[in-house]
């Protein structure tokens, strides 16, 4: 009769030169090394001790039967009755346990080495049992539920050391994604995104719209009010300027003083001129002003001529050098802000973001409609997970046990779970002593 070997691992040196405790391509891989040698020598001892009851069963069936020989007492029948069923019970039981991980005996008998022979169909079985009874949608919004997902966040975000924490780990994440961009990466997307978008579309249009509705609100008073100051701030303040024009103007052969006297008279009436359109709000050229702006944002909206002429001058300044260069340090200086903020603990942003975290964890715990909101939610994003992805993830614990190799497996799993079963092989010893005794028993009671 093959005995259980005590050494479940007994094929890891076919391994060769390979270093102890790494792990090798398609085999399972392995806990702790303490834990797994704890596990490994309690299920020794536990197969000792099953096999102890199996030969202790044995002796005592081969007493029995020498006193039966030599014409002992009848009770040696019961005693022999009980111990050869203990045999029987305890052989049956290894067999049964043996069976799921190995051939019995190395003998390749049918539906024996379960485990190394049956593998894929268990990982799929097992891929299968997760979905159905952890992966379901009514399972998972069922198990959010009762979470409370927004209150418990609520609670922790709300007390300021988390939030802190929060605050510290983002800025992490911030930092470590701004140094692994590219500055040109990032200056190309901008382009892309930016610059492209705004030299495909049409600026006229938006542009009269934005004017029509300027000029309908009455927000452009104030810029003519400026203009008209600063025009007769400048006419009043450069009365040469004036006369040195005029005069450089003026026919060669007129006198000097007659040119002196005409330059007077045009300043005074440019400075009369200047002083009416700033103080008088009807004042025709104002009037003019406005009738011109009113066209001009009529002309950006449906003439060809001036949408094509606004167009021109956007795609001007757009290629402009000086407007590359600004979109290129634009990053720069985002960069650098970012940075400093998300290094330094007092900066504006983290305070900002910290005491943000805070609020949201108290209205999270006050605000039962916001709080109804984030949980939904989050069930929403839990069920569109699963009715998308079950598959998928289920698929990783099928993948992962078809790359198991097979007697490895059946090595992982009786380390795992053999210590219990050697148990099925005691109890089927005494609990089939006790069967073959009651049995013994009635038969000499009814015969």
């Amino acid at each position: 009769m093959e005995q259980p070997s005590d050494d479940v691992t007994s094929g890891a040196g076919a391994s060769g030169g390979r270093a102890a405790g790494a792990p090798a391509p398609g085999r399972v891989p392995s806990g702790g090394l303490a834990g797994e040698e704890a596990k490994r020598q309690g299920l020794r001892r536990m197969k000792r001790v099953a096999l102890a009851f199996l030969f202790g069963a044995a002796v005592v069936f081969l007493l029995a039967r020498w006193a039966e020989s030599e014409g002992w007492s009848a009770w040696v029948g019961y005693v022999r009755a009980a111990a050869e069923a203990g045999m029987i019970g305890g052989l049956a039981d290894w067999f049964a346990v043996t069976a799921l991980f190995r051939h019995p005996l190395g003998i390749r008998i049918p539906h024996t080495a379960i485990i190394p022979n049956k593998k894929n169909v268990l990982g799929e079985s097992l891929g299968d049992f997760v979905g159905a009874n952890f992966l379901s949608e009514p399972i998972v919004r069922d198990k959010l539920q009762r979470l409370e997902v927004s209150r418990r966040t609520g609670e922790w975000l709300a007390v300021p050391d988390n939030a802190e924490r929060v605050t510290s780990e983002l800025s992490t994440v911030v930092r470590g994604a701004v140094t692994v961009l590219r500055d040109e990466d990032v200056q190309a997307v901008m382009e892309q995104a930016v610059v492209r978008r705004v030299v495909d579309r049409e600026w006229g249009p938006p542009l009269g719209k934005l004017l029509e509705q300027v000029l309908t609100d009455g927000a452009h008073y104030r810029f003519v009010d400026l203009m008209c100051d600063r025009a007769y701030d400048w006419v009043r303040t450069n009365h040469a300027t004036v006369l040195r024009v005029v005069s450089e103007r003026a026919p060669s052969w007129s006198p000097r003083f007659v040119d002196e006297m005409l330059a007077d008279k045009v300043y005074g009436e440019v400075l009369t001129f200047a002083w009416a359109v700033k103080t008088d709000v009807n004042h025709p050229m104002r009037l003019a002003l406005d009738r011109f702006a009113s066209e001009f944002a009529q002309d950006l909206q449906k003439d060809p001529e001036t949408m094509a002429r606004a167009d021109a001058v956007k795609r001007q300044l757009v290629e402009h050098p000086e407007v590359k260069k600004l979109i290129g340090s634009a990053w720069a200086t985002a960069k650098d802000m970012l940075l400093t903020a998300a290094e330094d603990p007092s900066s504006e942003l983290r305070t900002r973001v910290r005491e943000g975290l805070c609020t949201l964890g108290e209205r999270l715990q006050s605000d039962a409609e916001l709080a109804g909101k984030v949980d939904g939610w989050v069930e929403d994003a839990a069920g569109h997970v699963v009715r998308r992805y079950s598959q998928e993830i289920t698929t990783i614990i099928t993948d992962t046990v078809e790359r198991w190799d097979a007697e490895e497996t059946a090595r992982k799993v009786e380390l795992q779970v053999g210590r219990d079963l050697q148990f099925i092989r005691i109890n089927g010893t005494v609990v089939g002593a006790l069967a073959g005794l009651v049995i013994y028993t009635v038969g000499e009671l009814l015969f």
